[in-house]
This record gives structure tokens, sequence and C-alpha cells, in this order.
């Protein structure tokens, strides 16, 4: 792709985790490149690289389309993840609208390629073996909002492969884990907190993982390898709580959390959100759906992007490392 590397390239998202790493790796390639922010973003994730920040909304069509005039590549990173909302509406807006948004721009700009940043949690659940690909999602009733409005934009992307001829790849990423955390998203500074002896309580879950960097670059290699209209397992070594945070507090000379049995926590989640409801409190992180989540994935099987795109993940131990490492050099500045 050296003949392109100087056409610009639009990551919108681009202060987010998932967003500002794939940022990262476009900088270091030398190629030239536009993030598209709000202008109430932080930019922390993407301050001192080489890159031109234009000002706009995914829900301002207007915007889109002035950022990605000129552009060959969109990858297409915002995501609201605020799962914990009482009123739905803005995880709606912002993940389906948007998507939609950016694809009508995408499609009157021109763009060969539109990367769409997807969730493993538009998979389907296969108790029996690794989930595929091709494993069809079959827990609607059981989902809630937040990942119904995830599923509900990769169907809009993949539908527009179908139909209006978008040049689009999904990627179904896994939870996220490693350096360069600016936000930080809640799952990795956790892992941070319960390493450092900050949290001495956790849930007896399991969960996929991948590696951040290792994220990014799947997106990059989706540009130049993947098949438009079809979707990409993002995902490392699934892993039990009790083998991961015992990894990382003995990386850091401390002592493992206590784990609370799952039913235990779904029990008290279940409480604890009743009487919220009862109170009339709205936006609770705590809730039986948050604790559903933590342990309804099982492992994912990336045979598909490993052949397809040539991703080689790196071992889930050098991910906890690093992650620890930027935590420690980072947590004193906050």
């Amino acid at each position: 792709m050296t003949e392109t590397s100087t056409q610009p390239v639009l990551v919108t998202g681009g202060s987010g985790f998932v967003g500002s790493h794939i940022v990262r790796q476009l900088v270091e390639q030398g190629r030239t490149v536009r993030v598209l922010l709000r202008k109430t973003s932080k930019q922390d994730a993407v301050a001192g690289l080489n890159v031109e920040i234009v000002y706009g909304d995914v829900l301002d069509p207007e915007s889109l389309r002035a950022a990605m005039r000129g552009c060959r590549t969109v990858f297409h990173s915002v995501v609201d993840p605020r799962f914990w909302l009482t009123d739905p509406t803005p995880i709606y807006r912002n993940n389906v609208d948007g998507v939609v948004n950016a694809m009508d721009a995408a499609l009157e700009c021109g763009i060969e390629r539109f990367v769409f940043t997807s969730t493993m949690g538009t998979l389907g659940i296969n108790p029996d073996g690794p989930v595929t690909e091709e494993t069809p999602f079959n827990w609607f009733d059981r989902a809630p909002p937040y990942i119904r409005a995830r599923l509900e934009a990769e169907n809009r992307v993949l539908d527009y492969c179908r139909t209006k001829g978008l040049p689009g790849v999904a990627l179904c990423i896994a939870n996220t884990y490693g350096p360069d955390d600016y936000g930080p998203t809640p799952h990795n500074h956790a892992l941070w907190e319960i390493a450092s002896g900050k949290m001495p309580l956790s849930f007896d879950v399991g969960q996929p993982t991948v590696d951040i960097r290792d994220a990014a670059k799947a997106a990059l290699l989706a540009e130049e390898r993947g098949r438009p209209g079809e979707r990409y397992i993002i995902a490392n070594e699934y892993v039990r709580n009790r083998d991961f945070f015992t990894m990382a507090t003995a990386m850091r000379g401390n002592k493992p959390p206590k784990f609370m049995p799952y039913r235990l926590a779904y029990g008290l989640a279940w409480t604890i959100q009743g009487v919220m409801k009862l109170t009339g409190r709205k936006d609770y992180l705590i809730s039986t759906d948050a604790v559903f989540l933590s342990d309804v994935f099982r492992e994912l099987d990336n045979s598909k992007a490993r052949r397809e795109l040539g991703w080689n993940p790196r071992p889930l131990r050098e991910t906890v490392k690093d992650a620890l490492d930027w935590f420690a050099q980072h947590e004193g500045a906050h």
C-alpha cells in the first residue's frame, strides 16, 4: 500500500482506546492521518502525534463528509460504551445512527475501505465449543440495550455491504488490555487496581481478551486484506479471572484478590438494582446485566483472522506486563 500512503485516511473516535492505537500505528507507517473528534473530546491519547485534527460529530453528516473528502480509508471507531444508562437513546444514536451517517458519507465520498470497530458482543453463544463468525446470534432476549445497539450497528454495516456496495469490514473485538490507556477504560484500569492491591475483591468469571495493539493491527490488516462484507473475530486468549489476576498481582508482588462466586455477585447486583429503582436512581454501574455480561462470553475462534488477515496476536502475559508498566508510570500524573 505504499502507493497510497500519502492519501489521507480518517479515524473517527480517534481519542478512544482502540481508535488512538489505530492512529498511532498509522502514524508509525508514515500514513497521512486525519482524526475526527468532538471539540469536547480529551486529546491526551493522540497528543504529539503527527495528525490532522478535524472537529465534528457522527451525528452531524456534513462534518463527516468534510472530514472524509479526499480520504482513501475510514476507520470507524466511535463507540458509546455506556451500558449503564437507564435511557438507552444516546447509545442507539451514537452507535447506530452514527455509523449509518458515516457509511452514507463514505459512499458519497468514494471511500475505498470502511473498517468498522465492532464487538464480540455481536457473536452468538456456544457453550459446547469455540464461537466462530458463523455462530448465529442466539441471545437477543437476554441481551441488554447496549448489546442490541452494537448488534444493530454491525447488521447495518453488513447490510450496506450487501445492498449498497459499501467496501466494509467488521472487527468483532474482545476485551482490550494494554498500555497507552488515557481514558482509562474501566476493565483495563481494574487490572491495574487489582494488580497494585487497591481492589481486594473480584468476581469469579472469565473473558476473551486481546492486546489493544493487536486489535489496532487487525484494523490495519483489514484495510489491506479484509474481504468486504465479512466480519473477523479479533480475540486472543480466554482467561478466568482467577488466573488473570493471579498473574497480574504476582507481577506487582501482591497477593491475588478474593473471588466472589458468580451466583452471589448476581444476587447482590439484583438487590442493589432493586434498591436503585425503588429510590429513583438512574445510570448505575452495578446491575444484573453487567454481571451477566462479565461471564457470558467463552472461547472465540480467531482462525479466520489469522488465515485471511495474517493476524498474529502476542501472548497475554506480555499484554498484562506492558499494561501494568504503563499504569505504574502514569498513575502518579493523574
